[in-house]
């Protein structure tokens, strides 16, 4: 009989204990079980910032641009999609830009959108694309006319190469609370990242009666500090569906598609929702868990085309981004993803995807290189099993929204999970060359110098070493 027990003397690791009956013989084998942290978050209640709390300020002036934010404009980093809102009137759709603050020779025109959702009435959201952008440089731009002009800047990537550093932040399911607050002001003292890759849910406008609008606007301008100044690459998750057919809102994804847009149409994708990027010496793929995906559907077969493309002699790192996670201990959101990882495990495995984030379960998880693919009704191989070849799972849905840290967790601690917490943070991603990554995550309780969980990762196509 084999019986799993916890080490008394390590809260980690745990034995396996095998009694022989017939022989009276017990064999005892210590292994790692993962970590789950000591550290729990209190469970008192993520309350939303009030709205006149200083980060939802709206810019002085008439008609000031308000909620200003950025993303890859195309798929290789050249482009810079601009986007804002003017409260009281169109004005101009105008982007004037260059290298030199003091001189913004160069100039783009966007274009302006509103929208209605139940009662209320969005603002004018003007989207622009810079293009034909130097790499490596950094862009000062000017929104506005008159008296009420607002200049922010940006850094382009360098050009895509294997050996290229590049830094990114990781947040997900954020909200609009103090404990967000403390996340991105967390996040924001990270000098190095020079872009977010974020997993999901946005707002939280959909936890309002009648989905109130309102809270999409506070979201813009609570962001704006980091986003009007490094691209955030996003991923789309539940709470932006805004599906409410009881008050007549039909039109999935209606708020957050009119404010967020994605260059979807640069790697071939049909729907903003997916999508794929090259930066620096990335290729990240940004799959939407709640668009169709089941075979033979658009996302399917752009899935697998875009998997085909990725070139690892140029860009090695192969990240993978989502919302719903496909390995969760936790008792909430379990098997969220479970169909999804059926239909596409065996690719993330087939094309040694380096690491996949997701969000979704409001606290702190990463996997082992583990994978489940040899599992079919008849073989009753249904547990996870070491493998090199695939993606370390890591869930970073703790951002700190309105619906609060989630600590249940499954009992005892999965083998494939190798440190769990509950409570909010971020992450940096840090790639250091073709080979090496550093990764940490950073819990908000301890400041950002202080990293919880720590991992250095080996790249799947030129150093593929049990590196989890």
């Amino acid at each position: 009989m084999l019986t799993r027990r916890a080490h008394p003397s390590s809260p980690h690791l745990s034995f396996f204990v095998i009694e022989n009956r017939e022989q009276r013989k017990t064999e005892i084998i210590e292994c790692n079980a993962g970590i789950t942290s000591t550290y729990r978050r209190g469970l008192y209640a993520s309350v939303d910032m009030p709205l006149d709390a200083d980060v939802f300020q709206v810019p002085s002036g008439y008609n000031a641009p308000q909620q200003v934010h950025i993303t890859q404009g195309d798929y290789d980093g050249a482009a810079v999609i601009v986007s804002w809102v003017t409260a009281d009137e169109p004005g101009s759709n105008t982007v004037k830009y260059g290298k030199s603050k003091n001189n913004l020779e160069l100039s783009a025109e966007g274009h302006v959108r509103q929208y209605k959702y139940y009662n209320y009435t969005s603002g004018y959201i003007h989207h622009c694309v810079l293009k034909n952008l130097e790499p490596d440089s950094t862009y000062y731009y000017a929104l506005g006319e008159n008296c009420t002009v607002r200049v922010f800047s940006f850094k382009t990537p360098p050009v895509p190469g294997p050996d290229v550093p590049y830094t990114f932040g990781l947040i997900g399911d954020l909200g609009q609370t103090s404990d967000s607050n403390i996340t991105l002001t967390h996040y924001k003292a990270n000098k190095d990242a020079a872009a977010i890759l974020y997993t999901g849910d946005f707002s939280y406008a959909d936890d309002y009666p009648n989905h109130d609008n309102v809270r999409w606007d506070t979201w813009g301008r609570f962001i704006e500090s980091s986003a009007a100044y490094q691209p955030w690459i996003w991923s789309v998750g539940n709470h932006e569906l805004d599906y409410a057919p009881e008050i007549g809102e039909t039109t999935p994804y209606k708020p957050m598609l009119n404010r967020y847009p994605t260059p979807y149409k640069a790697s071939g994708s049909t729907e903003p929702q997916y999508y794929a990027v090259r930066r620096g010496s990335a290729h990240i793929i940004a799959f939407a868990s709640y668009s169709a995906y089941a075979q033979y559907t658009p996302q399917y077969q752009w899935l697998q085309a875009e998997l085909q493309k990725v070139d690892r002699k140029v860009t090695p790192w192969l990240i993978v981004i989502m919302h719903a996670p496909w390995y969760n201990s936790y008792n909430y959101h379990y098997m969220d993803g479970e169909t999804q990882r059926v239909l596409f495990e065996a690719w993330m495995v087939q094309y040694k995807v380096d690491v996949v984030f997701s969000g979704h379960v409001h606290a702190y998880e990463r996997t082992h290189r583990i994978s489940n693919i040899d599992y079919n009704i008849t073989n009753a191989k249904c547990s996870p099993v070491s493998n090199n070849n695939a993606p370390v799972y890591i869930t970073i849905g703790d951002g700190g929204n309105i619906e609060g840290i989630i600590t249940n967790m499954t009992e005892p601690q999965p083998s494939y999970s190798a440190f769990r917490e509950g409570s909010f943070g971020h992450a940096i991603f840090d790639i250091k060359n073709r080979t090496h990554a550093y990764y940490t995550w950073h819990r908000n309780q301890d400041g950002n110098a202080v990293a919880a969980d720590s991992m250095w990762f080996t790249n799947r196509y030129f150093n593929p070493t049990n590196d989890s």
